[in-house]
């Protein structure tokens, strides 16, 4: 239901909203070392969809938040690797910005699991991630890296 003069919102637009979410969480567990299950509680009673220190966090897909979070957690010894592959040679995975390896953690296990999703969609949303947080080669690097594990995991490239 939504109230007269409002748009209803997309599930596209949840999903981009959990994806935005599951990076933030995954950064909040890496740098604080905070677990998945109180962090994935904590988002979903009051962060997603809910107004926060006065900001109001957009209304996200919960499923869709809990499986990106979840599942990093539970395939990070695979996911990790793959990043590190296809990252420049003397680049390792610990140098990289906590929240660029959150977002390159995320993008990774969306392709790895979710290939009812193109993965033209999982990386742009990735890419525009990216762009929110950083200015620089950040989004270019999410990018290519996305793009090299798609083609190793799913044999194909962003269209």
């Amino acid at each position: 239901m939504t109230k007269e003069g409002e748009q209803p919102v997309k599930q596209a637009n949840q999903r981009g909203a959990a994806r935005l979410a599951a990076v933030q969480a995954l950064y909040q567990m890496d740098i604080g070392g905070t677990g998945v299950l109180e962090v994935v509680a904590e988002y979903e009673a009051h962060r997603l969809g809910q107004e926060l220190d006065g900001e109001t966090y957009l209304k996200a897909d919960a499923s869709w938040f809990r499986s990106i979070v979840s599942g990093v957690v539970r395939d990070q010894t695979k996911i990790d690797p793959l990043i590190r592959a296809s990252l420049q040679e003397d680049w390792p995975l610990s140098r990289l910005d906590s929240t660029l390896r959150a977002i390159l953690r995320a993008g990774t296990f969306e392709i790895l699991e979710r290939k009812d999703v193109p993965v033209a969609v999982i990386v742009t949303e990735y890419v525009e991630i990216a762009r929110a947080f950083f200015e620089e080669d950040e989004p270019r690097i999410v990018n290519a890296v996305l793009d090299r594990i798609a083609k190793q995991a799913r044999g194909e490239a962003k269209k």
